[in-house]
């Protein structure tokens, strides 16, 4: 940001609560992937199975009774590690603590001593939040996204 610059404000506060997402959420949790992720949103497939996968964690913001946030993690044991494979919060309830949220409820979710997860190189917002969770950067999928963007590997150690 210039000096010139005016800063941006954060949104104000909306009341929401976490609850976890079930196979009921499918088409609100399909229509949320597309809203922040476009192209690179999940099918329709992933989707239902990320929601039926026995041990993935599946957990929805809600404000106003409609799903506004989404974050799932999938256990991967043999790994002793997790991966968060998608979080969400819909453009128009960004900024108001939903994202840090889901982050916190997903990672507590889960025992394993190592959490990973992939953000696309220019969503800087969701890095710095990432950051501010203790994720480093330790790898780079070259192209991983629409338009040959790459995703940056973070992950999280945590102690035992």
């Amino acid at each position: 940001m210039t000096p010139s610059s005016p800063a941006i404000p954060a949104a104000s506060p909306v009341p929401f609560t976490i609850t976890p997402a079930t196979l009921r959420d499918l088409f609100a949790a399909r229509a949320l992937e597309r809203a922040c992720f476009g192209p690179d949103a999940w099918g329709y497939f992933e989707m239902f199975a990320s929601l039926l996968f026995p041990g993935n964690t599946r957990l929805k913001a809600i404000t106003d009774e409609e799903m506004v946030g989404l974050a799932i993690g999938e256990e991967r044991r043999h790994e002793h590690s997790a991966w968060i494979a998608t979080i969400a919060v819909h453009p128009s309830h960004q900024r108001r603590g939903i994202g840090r949220a889901l982050l916190s409820a997903c990672e507590a979710a889960t025992r394993q001593p190592i959490i990973k997860l992939s953000v696309r190189a220019s969503n800087q917002p969701a890095i710095a939040l990432y950051k501010q969770f203790g994720y480093q950067r330790v790898n780079v999928w070259s192209g991983y996204y629409s338009g040959g963007e790459d995703g940056i590997v973070m992950e999280k150690h945590r102690a035992q």
